[in-house]
C-alpha cells in the first residue's frame, strides 16, 4: 500500500496541476474560437441582406424593413438588429435589441469589426456592417449575436476534460503500481532483509537471493559507511584536527596504507661546517601536507635535494621524520644534475608553470626538457610501486611536475586509488592547447580516480580542455570523465592550514614581536609596518606590490616616515634566465623607492632576500598592521591564511589579491585587483586607516573560518571520497562475481 502512495500521490498531484492549468487555456481558446465563428457568420450574413436592406432604407418603408428585421432574426443565434443613420441615430431596430447599444456607444467600432459587450443576462457579440445604395451611406446596420450558448459549452468542455484526466490518472497508477509490484517487490524484499541481517525471505526474493549472498558484507559496510559520513558532514561541532583525520583513516580507510608523492620534500638535510641542520622549505604545498603526514603516517616520496640529504637516509633511502617527534619516513629520490635541469627547471618551471599561471612570461618548451620529464615521472612511478605493501594503496600525487605519474603507477598497480592535486591554476583550452605534449599530459592526468583543484573555475578548465583534445565521455552534473575504461572524477578541494598552528606555540605576545621587529630594523615604536611573504617569483606580484607603495605616498604623503614594507622573498630556481631578471627587476625598484622617498634612518621598503624559518616568519605576521597578497594568478596563496591564522590578538588587516583562491573564500579582506595600482594604494590607504574595532569584525570571520575549513578538513574530504570510491568498486567487484557465478 505504501509503494502505491508513492507512485499515485505524486501522480495525482502532477496530474492535477496540468488539468488545472489546462482549463483556463482551454477555456480561452474555446471562446476564441465561437468568437471568430460569429464574425465569419455575422460578416456573412451582412453581405446578404445589405442589398435588399439598402432598397428598404432608400424607400423608408418603417413597416417592411420591421418585416424584414424579424424574418432574419430567425437564426437562433442572431439575437437582434438595429439600424443607425449617418447622424447616429437609432432609426429601426427589433424588439430585442438592448437600450444600452446605443449609436454612440458603438461609434468606435469600424465597418466589419466586432466587440463583446456583458449584460447582466450574459454576453452579446455585436458586429456592425455599412448600408450603401448607389455609392452613398445609408447608415450602419448592427447585427447582435447571443453568446450564452458557449458559456454552456465552455462548461462542459470543463467537465471533459476533468473525467479525461480522471481516467487518465486511474491508467497510468494502475499500470505504474502493477509494473513496479512486479519488477521490484521481491529484490526490495531480498535487499532489506539483507540490510537489516534478518536474512533473505526465500518466498520474496526467490531465485535471485543466492546472488545476492555474495555482496551483503560489502552492503552492511557500504551504508555504515555512508551514515557515518553523513554524520560527519553534519554534525557542525567537528573540530577538524589531527585526531579526527586519524579517526577518518581508521573508519573510512581501515587502515589503507598511504603514500605521498611530491618534489620538494617536508625536510631538507642541509651540512652548516660540521653540523647537519634542518630546513623547512618555503612551500605552500609543504605546509598544507606535513601537517597530514603527521596525523596519517605513511610514506612520503620526494626529490632529496640537501646537501647532508644523503648522509642520514638508511639503506633504502628513507629518513623517520620530524627530527623530534618521528612520525612518518621521507624515501628520497635521488636526480642528476640533467634530469633535475630538463625535469624541474625545464620543463615543469620555464613550460608548465608560466603555462598554468598566464603570467605574461612566455612558455619554453624543449623536446630534451620533455624527455627528462618522462623519465623522471617514470622513476617515482617506480619508487610508488616499490613503497607500496599491498596493491591497493592510496596515493596522494602532488602537484603539476607528476602530471604523467597516476597512469604510470595505473598501468602497475590497477587496484590503487590516485588521487593527483593540482596546486596552480590550470589554464582555458585555448591557452594550454599550445603545449606540443597537450594530449600525453591529460591522458597522464586521466589516470587519476580523483583530480582535485583548488576552485571549481580550474576543474571546469580541465574538462574544457578534456572536451577539445581527447575523445573522451564527460559527465558535467557529475564532474567525471571516462576514458579508456576508468572513471575520473575532478572536484575542488580548496586547500588551507593547520589550525591551530604549531608555530604559534613558543611566539612571543603580540605587542613584544612589534618591539622586537622595529627593534631589528632600527624602526621608531610608532612606524607603521606592512608585510609580504613570497618566492621570489614573477607570478606574485611583487613589483605591482612595490608600485602600489610608491603610489601610497605620492597620493597620501603623510605616510611617508610613517610606514615601511617589509618583504620577505625566499629565493627561487635562480638559475633560470626569467627569475634572474625578475630578480634583478625586484631590487632595482626597491633601490629606486628607497632614493625617492627615504631618508637617514627611514627605508620605505626593506627587502629581505633570503630563507626565513616559519617562526620568524610568524613574528613578522605578529608584528605587522597589514599583509599584502598580490598574486597576479595563483592557485590559492596560504600566506593569506597563515598571517590570518598568526593573529590570535584580531588585529590587522589582510589585502588580498582578486585572481587567488583565496580570495573567494575570505571576502572580509581587502580584496584588489593588483594590476590596477591606484586600487591597491587605496587599500593600503585603507588598511593603515582603519579602526581596531573594524579591523577585529573582519579578523575575527576570517579566523572562524580558516579554523572551520582547516588542512585536516582538506584532506579529509580527498580522503573519505577516495574512501567511497574504494568501497564502490569492490562493491562492484562482488556483484559482477556474483552474477558470474549465477550464470
Amino acid at each position: 500500500m505504501r509503494l502505491s502512495l508513492r507512485f499515485i500521490l505524486p501522480l495525482l498531484l502532477v496530474l492535477g496541476v496540468v488539468a488545472y492549468s489546462v482549463v483556463p487555456l482551454v477555456d480561452s481558446l474555446t471562446l476564441k474560437w465561437f468568437t471568430r465563428d460569429l464574425e465569419s457568420r455575422s460578416k456573412l450574413l451582412a453581405s446578404t441582406i445589405e442589398v435588399p436592406l439598402a432598397d428598404l432604407v432608400v424607400s423608408r418603408s418603417r413597416t417592411k424593413i420591421f418585416a424584414y428585421f424579424h424574418k432574419v432574426i430567425q437564426d437562433e443565434r442572431l439575437y437582434a438588429l438595429g439600424f443607425c443613420d449617418t447622424q447616429q441615430r437609432l432609426l429601426y431596430q427589433t424588439l430585442t435589441y438592448p437600450d444600452q447599444l446605443s449609436c454612440e456607444s458603438l461609434a468606435h467600432l469600424a465597418p466589419g469589426s466586432s466587440e463583446v459587450v456583458d449584460f447582466a443576462q450574459g454576453p452579446l457579440h455585436v458586429v456592425v456592417a455599412t448600408i450603401q445604395s448607389g455609392g452613398k451611406v445609408q447608415g450602419r446596420l448592427m447585427l447582435v449575436h447571443d453568446m450564452s450558448f458557449v458559456h454552456q459549452r465552455s462548461t462542459d468542455t470543463k467537465w471533459y476534460i476533468f473525467y479525461l484526466f480522471v481516467g487518465l490518472a486511474g491508467l497510468i497508477s494502475a499500470v505504474t503500481v502493477l509494473v513496479a509490484q512486479l519488477s521490484w517487490r521481491g529484490w526490495v524484499a531480498g535487499v532489506r532483509a539483507m540490510l537489516t541481517s534478518k536474512g533473505l525471505a526465500p518466498e520474496s526474493s526467490g531465485a535471485h537471493s543466492s546472488e545476492l549472498h555474495p555482496v551483503a558484507q560489502d552492503l552492511h559496510a557500504l551504508v555504515r559507511e555512508l551514515e557515518a559520513d553523513r554524520r560527519m558532514r553534519d554534525e557542525s561541532q567537528i573540530t577538524w584536527s589531527p585526531a579526527s583525520l586519524k579517526t577518518i583513516l581508521h573508519e573510512h580507510l581501515s587502515g589503507d596504507e598511504i603514500l605521498i608523492v611530491s618534489n620538494r620534500q617536508p625536510y631538507i638535510h642541509n651540512r652548516r661546517g660540521q653540523k647537519i641542520e634542518v630546513q623547512l622549505p618555503a612551500s605552500g604545498l609543504v605546509s598544507a601536507l606535513e601537517p597530514v603526514m603527521r596525523a596519517c603516517s605513511g610514506v612520503w616520496i620526494a626529490h632529496g635535494n640537501g646537501s647532508a640529504d644523503r648522509e642520514v637516509v638508511d639503506s633504502r633511502d628513507h629518513v623517520r621524520v620530524p627530527p623530534d617527534h618521528p612520525s612518518y619516513d621521507i624515501r628520497r629520490i635521488w636526480l642528476s644534475p640533467d634530469e633535475e635541469s630538463g625535469f624541474y627547471y625545464g620543463f615543469s618551471n620555464e613550460g608548465l608553470w608560466p603555462l598554468c599561471h598566464n603570467a605574461h612570461v612566455r612558455p619554453t618548451f624543449r623536446t630534451s626538457d620533455w624527455e627528462q620529464y618522462v623519465a623522471v615521472n617514470a622513476r617515482f612511478a617506480q619508487a610508488v610501486v616499490e613503497e607500496a605493501k599491498t596493491d591497493d594503496p592510496v596515493v596522494l600525487v602532488q602537484d603539476y611536475h607528476f602530471a604523467l605519474l597516476p597512469k604510470m603507477v595505473r598501468e602497475k598497480l590497477p587496484n590503487a586509488t590516485i588521487i593527483m592535486f593540482w596546486h596552480i591554476p590550470w589554464p582555458n583550452s585555448e591557452s594550454y592547447g599550445i603545449c606540443p605534449w597537450r594530449q600525453e599530459i591529460l591522458e597522464g592526468l586521466l589516470g587519476s580516480s580523483i583530480v582535485g583543484f583548488h576552485t571549481r573555475e580550474h576543474g571546469n578548465h580541465f574538462l574544457s580542455c578534456i572536451d577539445r583534445i581527447l575523445e573522451a565521455r564527460i559527465d558535467r552534473d557529475s564532474s567525471t570523465v571516462s576514458y579508456g575504461g576508468r572513471l575520473t572524477a575532478v572536484n575542488p578541494y580548496p586547500i588551507s592550514i593547520e589550525w591551530p598552528s604549531r608555530w604559534l606555540e613558543n611566539q612571543r605576545p603580540v605587542p613584544d614581536c612589534r618591539v622586537h621587529i622595529r627593534e631589528r630594523h632600527a624602526m621608531g615604536p610608532d612606524r607603521l609596518v606592512g608585510i609580504g611573504v613570497d618566492r621570489l617569483d614573477y607570478t606574485k606580484g611583487i613589483i605591482e606590490r612595490f608600485l602600489a607603495v610608491e603610489r601610497l605616498f605620492e597620493l597620501q604623503p603623510e605616510w611617508v616616515g610613517k610606514f615601511s614594507f617589509i618583504q620577505i622573498a625566499a629565493p627561487s630556481r635562480t638559475i633560470i634566465d626569467q627569475y634572474q631578471h625578475f630578480h634583478d627587476q625586484v631590487y632595482a625598484l626597491a633601490e629606486r623607492i628607497n632614493k625617492r622617498f627615504g631618508r637617514e634612518g627611514y627605508e620605505p621598503i626593506v627587502l629581505k632576500v633570503k630563507h626565513h624559518e616559519p617562526p620568524d616568519v610568524y613574528e613578522y605576521y605578529r608584528a605587522s598592521e597589514l599583509c599584502f597578497v598580490t598574486s597576479l594568478h595563483d592557485g590559492m596563496n596560504l600566506v593569506a591564511k597563515e598571517f590570518i591564522a598568526a593573529r590570535d590578538d584580531e588585529q590587522g588587516v589582510l589585502i588580498l589579491s582578486q585572481f587567488t583562491g583565496a580570495a573567494q573564500e575570505l571576502p572580509e579582506a581587502l580584496v584588489v585587483n593588483p594590476y590596477d595600482i591606484d586600487q591597491c594604494a587605496a587599500a593600503l590607504h585603507m588598511a593603515l586607516s582603519m579602526t581596531p574595532k573594524e579591523q577585529r569584525a573582519r579578523m575575527r570571520s576570517m579566523r572562524g573560518l580558516i579554523q572551520e575549513f582547516n588542512v585536516y578538513r582538506w584532506a579529509g574530504r580527498m580522503l573519505m571520497d577516495a574512501a567511497r570510491m574504494r568501497r564502490r568498486i569492490r562493491v562492484m567487484k562482488q556483484v559482477g562475481q556474483a552474477s558470474g557465478r549465477g550464470r
